[in-house]
């Protein structure tokens, strides 16, 4: 009997390993005919069954289910069906925990999303998983830069601003102060200063979580983590004693901006002094100061003055009338955010930010400077009153002629009555400037003597100057009185005194308002690059159509032989069987396709998508007396926003697609070699894709200040503390936003030529390249700053790094500096994926 019940359990096992063959040999066929028919939901869940059912064959049909995944992940983002999504990328990850493919799949999926720091933590795994993996470590280090902002590298390496913290930190532990709460302690540097201090107990909070994390790692790399008690909160969110135990003594905090109060260091002080430190020290007593509460900083002095900038000008201010033969006029007045945030009741940013040491073509002080306002932050009525008080008036006096561009603004943090630091533009400081650009005046000339006049106001957390206005010399008046009404003389003087004020245009309804990002301005106030792109237009025009002479075309009635009422007449009627068909697909506000419509019969089609862009360039295409078929705006003719590059009409295809290749930052754009693909499909004989190929330029050089900005330079600005290797784990290999002109730096070669991307001969085109530098100078090779000559054709060509360009430059940081001398040879190996330029350097 044993025998044959072994038999039956043996035939039964034998049985059941057929079914699942059997089963598992269905499904995998069943799943390939939903691929056949694009159904790719069942078609995942056929490969889920098989996985599930027979582990052994996930290296072979690996490939087969990533596939399947992705199609169907893309089809549910569709259907916004998300949690469906999220569901299906951790049954994938159960399956195949450690392939790097699926993590960077499910990272761009949640960024997309806006989930960056769980994004971050994918991309990590992945690159940590494969290091040689382009997208996931391109994806990281996009992600990186919203994560563990650049400044934190460059504070941290401030040695100075960390020595001066650190003392005023000892003198209140050593006068009593034991305990201490950290409120937005990103590194934990200073919670791990209090603890040095000798403070009996440390607390820290931190909202960010990848900041958090960071901290919690580096605490515990300094033997602290048991003496300091990190919370993953928002101060204002602590509770006694759900979260600490009692009110502590003092509160240590840099949550600071370049305008002093962005980071809402008001807010979170009030909730502190209400709930979570101890009360003030009364006025006359003499009592220890473990027994009332402070903080550090104790309080701030806040200065500005107005500015000549040329810089800032041109990125808050169009300076044109005329741009490529364009009138631009009064048809639409253009101001940056900064302006718009003046009058709006959203919570907007009023400034920018600008290290005036740094700026390009440098700046002008146009007045003294001059103290703003002061804040007491161990006063809690104080701080209180900040929102509710009044916007009050500033004068500053005129003590050299020039051009108002702005009003800057710094401050000096006092930590305590011995320590300060300062943020002021002539301070050697790791701190930026915070900047008001002067807009909407109908004349910006100053001469000395005159009164810059502006009024002050803390609102949503903001730091607010506005109403900027000039006031001539010949009014005579006295605005050194600071409350909210003006002591005037009389009814006469008052007149004469807002007949010579230079307010603001007035904005009635009769005139378009366009608020245009920075970068956007600085683009429309970039001449050299609207009139290359005409020529080049022009050249492509003429070219396809030689019986047509572009320069009479021009519908402004400049031209000459060409009846200028005939040729709207014929263009308006959409019978012109020559029109050329011109798609400009470039980022933000663009009038090439108003300077294509003057050049001849075309169509030209706008990429712009915002409401106020079109309708600024359907006013502007009036006021050139543009017919209205000339120009059209290509996103409402698409059904499917997201396949942009698609043929004008059934039965015609494009002269010129303009693409955008390099972004503002210095970095190529993401799929511009795949949008150059489909471009070149939908070009008709003699077509010609804008630009038709760039050039990629470097050189070698010696930049501290590049290497202070990239990375922790070890212990060694960090008092000792073990910081560099947690935070440089974010680190990112190119630095953007440069500007070479101002970089501090020493060039230790010659500009060489690195790469060329040619977008309509990709044949020339090669992924990595070797090249040869010679060493013009001797020191160490810390960076490898590149550019652009964008050629739109042989004959016009743009070159990025030139002062006037809108565009910035971007560079390759080195992990480790290279000593060379002059006359040795360095190859550079050069690769380019994505967006992605890396560069390496062959010993």
């Amino acid at each position: 009997m044993p025998n044959s019940n072994a038999k039956l359990h043996s035939n039964h096992r034998g049985g059941r390993e057929a079914s699942r063959r059997e089963l598992v040999s269905r499904s995998l066929q069943s799943a390939q005919h939903c691929l056949e028919s694009q159904d790719f939901g069942t078609a995942y869940a056929h490969y889920l069954l098989v996985l599930n059912l027979a582990p052994e064959l996930k290296t072979t049909v690996k490939e087969t289910f990533q596939f399947t995944l992705f199609k169907w992940a893309e089809e549910l983002d569709s259907l916004a069906r998300i949690q469906d999504l999220f569901n299906c990328y951790e049954q994938a990850l159960e399956l195949y925990p450690n392939d790097e493919v699926i993590c960077n799949s499910m990272g761009e999926h949640l960024f997309r999303m806006g989930f960056r720091d769980e994004a971050a933590g994918y991309f990590h795994k992945a690159v940590k998983l494969n290091p040689d993996f382009a997208d996931a470590k391109e994806n990281f280090y996009r992600v990186a830069n919203w994560l563990v902002e650049r400044w934190h590298f460059i504070m941290l390496n401030d040695a100075k601003r960390n020595l001066t913290y650190l003392r005023a930190i000892q003198n209140a532990v050593h006068s009593g102060s034991k305990s201490v709460l950290d409120i937005g302690t990103g590194t934990g540097i200073l919670s791990m200063f209090a603890k040095k201090a000798g403070a009996s107990f440390v607390y820290a909070c931190e909202l960010s979580k990848t900041m958090y994390e960071l901290a919690r790692d580096v605490v515990a790399a300094n033997n602290m983590e048991r003496e300091i008690k990190l919370l993953h909160l928002k101060s204002l969110d602590i509770e006694i004693p759900k979260h600490i135990p009692e009110r502590v003594s003092l509160v240590v905090t840099e949550t600071v901006d370049a305008g002093l109060f962005g980071e809402g260091i008001v807010e979170s002080l009030i909730h502190a002094w209400e709930h979570l430190l101890l009360q003030p020290k009364p006025k006359n007593q003499d009592i220890s100061a473990g027994d009332y509460g402070r903080v550090i900083p104790a309080s701030a002095t806040i200065f500005g003055m107005a500015v000549e900038c040329k810089e800032i000008r041109r990125h808050h201010r169009v300076g044109m009338r005329e741009v490529a033969g364009v009138c631009l006029s009064n048809s639409v007045q253009f101001f940056s955010p900064t302006y718009a945030a003046a009058g709006s009741e959203e919570t907007v940013e009023p400034y920018t930010t600008e290290k005036l040491s740094r700026i390009p073509g440098g700046y002008r002080a146009l007045t003294e400077p001059c103290q703003v306002m002061t804040v007491d932050f161990n006063d809690l009525q104080e701080l209180k009153s900040l929102a509710d008080r009044k916007p009050w008036k500033l004068s500053l006096p005129v003590t050299e002629g020039g051009i108002l561009d702005a009003v800057v603004v710094w401050f000096v943090l006092q930590l305590d009555e011995e320590h300060s630091l300062s943020t002021s533009p002539s301070e050697e400081t790791c701190w930026e400037q915070a900047v008001y650009p002067v807009q909407g005046l109908l004349d910006y000339s100053v001469k000395t003597g005159d009164t810059v006049m502006m009024e002050v106001c803390c609102q949503d957390c903001y730091l607010k100057i506005q109403k900027i206005s000039s006031l001539p010399s010949e009014c005579g008046m006295d605005f050194s009185d600071r409350d909210d009404t003006l002591s005037l003389g009389n009814e006469a003087e008052l007149c004469n005194a807002l007949a010579g004020l230079q307010t603001s245009t007035k904005q009635d309804g009769s005139t378009p308002v366009c608020v245009l990002e920075s970068t956007e301005i600085a683009l429309l106030n970039d001449i050299a690059y609207h009139e290359c792109f005409k020529a080049a237009m022009s050249k492509v025009l003429l070219s396809l159509n030689p019986s047509k002479d572009l320069h009479s075309m021009d519908v402004d009635g400049h031209g000459s032989g060409i009846n200028l009422q005939e040729n709207q007449t014929t263009i308006s009627l959409g019978v012109d069987p020559d029109a050329l068909y011109i798609l400009d697909v470039s980022e933000g506000f663009s009038i090439l396709p108003i300077i294509a419509g003057k050049l001849g019969p075309v169509r030209a089609y706008s990429s712009v998508e915002k409401d106020q862009h079109q309708a600024a360039l359907h006013v502007i295409a009036e006021a050139n007396h543009f017919p209205k078929e000339t120009l059209e705006f290509w996103l409402s003719h698409l059904e499917e926003e997201s396949v942009v590059l698609q043929r004008p009409k059934s039965d015609k295809l494009w002269s010129i697609i303009i693409l955008d290749v390099i972004e503002t930052s210095g970095l190529i754009q993401q799929e511009v070699m795949e949008k150059a693909a489909i471009s070149r499909c939908l070009l008709h004989s003699g077509g010609k894709i804008f630009p038709q190929y760039v050039l990629v330029y470097g050189m070698l050089v010696e930049s501290e200040s590049l290497l202070l900005e990239s990375a922790v330079q070890g212990t060694e600005p960090t008092l000792g503390f073990n910081i560099a290797p947690f935070i440089n784990q974010f680190k990112v290999p190119v630095r953007v936003y440069l500007d070479l002109s101002t970089l501090p730096c020493v060039p230790l070669s010659k500009p060489a030529e690195l790469l060329r991307l040619d977008l309509m001969s990709p044949l020339l085109n090669s992924p990595s390249r070797e090249v040869k530098v010679q060493i013009c100078k001797s020191g160490r090779v810390t960076a490898i700053p590149f550019w652009y000559h964008i050629h739109l054709d042989e004959d016009h060509s743009l070159d990025t790094s030139d002062e006037s360009s809108h565009w910035k430059q971007a560079a390759v940081v080195l992990d480790e500096p290279i000593p060379v001398q002059a006359g040795d040879e360095l190859v550079l190996d050069v690769q380019h994926h994505k967006s992605n330029i890396s560069i390496t350097v062959k010993r």
